[in-house]
């Protein structure tokens, strides 16, 4: 053993590199100095590990949440300030079967050793070492340990602080503070291209005082997007208000959104501030903007030109300083063209329009997002080991996503309950195609949808609306007109419903 594996790595300290760069190339030095097949850097966050740099695991492993109490290998390592290795029959699971990378793609017994970081004496997070030949670690002595663990502190040391006089330059604020932002953003899962392309965008203009306008499908995580950009300003600290106007009812819409006077209508029995003004000073997520009727897109317009809103009952003004996010799965270009959306009040929105790419088209993230999701839910139905095989993660990679991420999560929950039905004496269980119901029902990226030549002719939005009326009509024929009723068998909100029956304009009549 030679210190010349850790040259670059010592020469690293006094260079401003990303994060990720320098601790990746710390693992490397570490695996060419103690050879091993996996190797990773995980960060304790309150009860779980979460995964930060790793080389020799399957890429989804980025999506995982390694709870201490459903892991006694990572919880023994991180309750030992020694290294601790373990026999190669450790009766104890280990955290990576079936995440790393194997001739057979089979679980094997392996050699096994981690230890965990502490950084100014608080526990930082762990090192993580797996060779697939088990007595591969036998050769390794104390100095290599020592001067791998030295160098791992030194780094992360550096790294950490680099990051708060980064913080305190920008902010002004607690670095303490600052940390914890960023934990809270921490949970954006997806490294491709698409993602990152989108995350890059949201960063910049989080910086800005600019209204945002988050566009795409229904569950593809446009409220995540929202919470980032909020977390990433100089608002941070200030109130992050969030209003539903789609679950709105037209009555108190007005009454919800600029609060309103003592006696202002019925059932008013006091006075009550409106979202904007629990946003004052923060941020207003207005979500499914697109569904507000058109007589308060006006008054909306109106608060966002003067900076100040009227409560209800009230000819008072009030100023409020208020950053603007909006979000819609409409094409609110098209809705202005419909006159179902005021020109003017889509161009005060949509100041810096972002995307959020459907599931479908976000590659490999499906396995990183799935693997989230079986973690959480492995803890909730207290389960040993849950996984994924093969045909499953090919099905899930195929599968075309209408219900986007929303849809992954539920479908994943609902197959790990069927397939924990048939869990191994271990306790581990496989989620394989037979537990993924939904997988026929949609047509496949392989197996695109035939358009049969007598398909009717016409826009998209003028067909789906002649859908939509069609399909609303007869559930409303089915329950005799009662709308409740429809609702719930639509799986849409009661007022969501009238306003689309208002809209389409559909006899509700008996």
């Amino acid at each position: 053993m030679t210190l010349e594996h850790y040259i670059p790595v010592i020469e690293d300290l006094s260079r401003d590199l990303p994060a990720e760069v320098r601790y990746r190339r710390l693992l490397d030095a570490i695996r060419r100095s103690i050879p091993c097949d996996a190797i990773a850097l995980l960060r304790l966050d309150g009860d779980q590990l979460r995964p930060v740099v790793f080389i020799g695991l399957r890429e989804e492993t980025r999506g995982r949440r390694f709870r201490l109490s459903q892991h006694p290998r990572l919880n023994a390592i991180v309750n030992s300030r020694q290294l601790v290795r373990f026999d190669a029959d450790s009766e104890l699971p280990d955290p990576y079967d079936g995440l790393m990378y194997v001739p057979d793609g089979g679980l094997h017994v392996h050699d096994c050793m981690g230890v965990s970081i502490y950084i100014e004496e608080q526990p930082w997070g762990v090192i993580t070492l797996d060779a697939v030949r088990p007595g591969q670690f036998d050769d390794v002595v104390p100095r290599q340990q020592e001067l791998a663990i030295s160098l791992t502190s030194a780094v992360i040391t550096a790294a950490e602080r680099i990051v708060q006089l980064q913080q305190q330059l920008r902010h002004g604020h607690q670095v303490t503070a600052e940390l914890n932002r960023e934990l809270a953003t921490a949970e954006m899962i997806g490294s491709g291209a698409i993602m990152q392309r989108l995350l890059e965008e949201v960063d910049v203009v989080a910086a800005t005082p600019l209204t945002v306008l988050i566009e795409g499908e229904t569950g593809v995580g446009k409220e995540l997007i929202a919470r980032r950009l909020h977390l990433k300003s100089d608002r941070f600290d200030q109130p992050l208000i969030q209003i539903n106007c789609a679950a709105l009812p037209e009555s108190l819409a007005e009454a919800e959104l600029f609060g309103h006077t003592r006696g202002a209508f019925t059932g008013a029995i006091e006075a009550r501030a409106g979202r904007f003004e629990l946003a004052d000073g923060g941020t207003l997520f207005l979500d499914e903007v697109g569904e507000l009727p058109l007589a308060l897109q006006a008054k909306l317009l109106r608060a966002l030109q003067e900076g100040e809103v009227q409560r209800m009952g009230s000819d008072h003004a009030i100023k409020v300083n208020v950053r603007i996010i909006a979000a819609t799965n409409r094409d609110l270009a098209e809705e202005v063209g419909a006159g179902r959306f005021r020109s003017d009040l889509y161009h005060r929105l949509s100041v810096f329009p972002v995307t959020v790419p459907p599931l479908r088209d976000r590659g490999q993230d499906i396995l990183q997002l799935a693997e989230f999701f079986l973690e959480r839910d492995q803890h909730r139905l207290n389960i040993q080991k849950l996984l994924l095989d093969d045909g499953a993660r090919q099905a899930l990679l195929h599968y075309r996503w209408p219900g986007n991420v929303r849809e992954l999560e539920h479908l994943l929950s609902r197959a790990a309950l069927k397939a924990g039905q048939e869990r191994s004496r271990s306790g581990w269980v496989r989620i394989g195609t037979r537990h993924l119901d939904l997988l026929d029902s949609v047509p496949s990226r392989a197996a695109p949808l035939a358009v049969a030549d007598d398909a009717p002719a016409g826009s998209l939005n003028a067909l789906t609306r002649s859908f939509q009326a069609q399909l609303i009509a007869a559930v409303l024929k089915k329950h005799r007109f009662n709308v409740a009723a429809a609702a719930r068998e639509l799986e849409v909100d009661r007022s969501n419903l009238l306003r689309l029956i208002k809209r389409l304009g559909i006899d509700a009549g008996r």
